[in-house]
């Protein structure tokens, strides 16, 4: 079919009244709440040793569902979903990350941290697969589940500890703000673990490491 300038002229026209009245024939965005991943109670810096030797915290691998800033929920059996109009400030793996730098620097023993970000060179790196980052529902009671196989390896890339650490925390209720408490709560548990243990294990190990750096 031809178009002459007549009918180009009014499809012009058309697009341009289009425009002006606001209208639109692309989806609107959902709306969303972002919540961070925070710390619920102030640590207390730690009374221990300030150890020598630095630490590189990577993110975490995760599955696709999980890599992402939608907060996970599995309703029932093995049905993953995600809470509608809510979401994380960063994906969780990254988010969980963060956290655990946190309290890194919250304790106070290791002052040479880095992340993968900056990719720094380190004595240590703390990395893993994140296997679980959501809520789940059992009947009417809600827990948030976080699973983290973390690996400690040398700079050259050697694994020296590995190990998995698995936090469930209650919900109160089923509203988004109750879960990212829960959330936030298992963060922490999950956090005082995984830095007590990098702690243990690093000076366990950092005795065999190279010297001629």
């Amino acid at each position: 079919m031809r178009l002459t300038r007549h009918t180009l002229g009014q499809f012009a026209v058309a697009g341009a009244l289009l425009l002006s009245s606001g209208c639109s024939i692309l989806p609107q965005a959902e709306p969303s709440d972002v919540y961070r991943l925070s710390t619920a109670q102030p640590a207390a810096a730690s009374q221990g040793t300030p150890v020598a030797w630095s630490l590189r915290i990577v993110r975490p691998r995760a599955s696709e569902m999980l890599d992402s800033p939608r907060i996970a929920v599995v309703p029932q059996g093995d049905v993953i979903s995600n809470y509608k109009g809510a979401r994380w400030t960063d994906p969780a793996p990254v988010a969980l990350r963060n956290r655990l730098l946190d309290a890194f620097y919250r304790d106070g023993r290791l002052t040479s941290l880095s992340t993968d970000d900056s990719n720094l060179q380190a004595d240590f790196e703390l990395s893993g697969e994140l296997q679980s980052f959501q809520s789940e529902y059992h009947g009417t009671a809600i827990d948030v589940v976080i699973r983290l196989d973390a690996r400690l390896a040398n700079d050259r890339q050697r694994i020296v500890a590995s190990h998995r650490f698995e936090v469930h925390q209650a919900v109160a209720d089923k509203q988004v703000g109750s879960v990212v408490a829960g959330f936030n709560k298992a963060a922490d548990t999950l956090s005082a673990q995984v830095l007590q243990w990098t702690v243990e294990q690093g000076q366990q190990h950092y005795a065999t490491l190279p010297k001629n750096q």
